[in-house]
């Protein structure tokens, strides 16, 4: 394999990652999700390559935030890996290997400071994606 193709390849999948963090996205803005961020911590992170960060505005919109990115993932075959949080509705995570999803009440959110802790990872414009998206 020469390395126009190997840099092909590697093009692809960046595009497959960032394609399903805006899909996760999108998913969000549908259901009213606050404040959605998307963070690039490929550099900065082994775990995943981005992070899509939230609110919910209570632990019932936290929950439906978090089941229907699940249900509509895993309809399109891309089912997460691991959950946590479900039981407390405070903070909870989907990980979908490449892409982490982060749904917090406001309260978690402001405590935790994830933008804060991941400060060195690219802020991702989003706006095309949530074009009414209130802060």
């Amino acid at each position: 394999m020469n390395e126009t193709n190997k840099h092909n390849d590697v093009q692809k999948k960046d595009d497959a990652i960032r394609a399903l963090a805006e899909r996760i996205i999108s998913v969000l803005h549908s259901k009213g999700a606050i404040d959605v961020k998307l963070l690039h911590v490929e550099k900065s992170s082994i775990i995943a390559d981005y992070y899509v960060i939230c609110t919910g505005s209570s632990s019932t919109h936290i929950q439906t935030l978090a089941n229907e990115v699940e249900y509509q993932m895993t309809k399109a075959g891309i089912a997460p890996n691991h959950s946590e949080g479900k039981n407390t509705a405070d903070w909870i995570l989907l990980d979908f290997s490449s892409v982490i999803l982060h749904v917090f009440s406001l309260n978690a959110r402001e405590f935790y400071k994830l933008e804060k802790l991941w400060s060195e990872a690219t802020d991702v414009d989003i706006s095309h994606l949530l074009p009414e998206q209130q802060s």
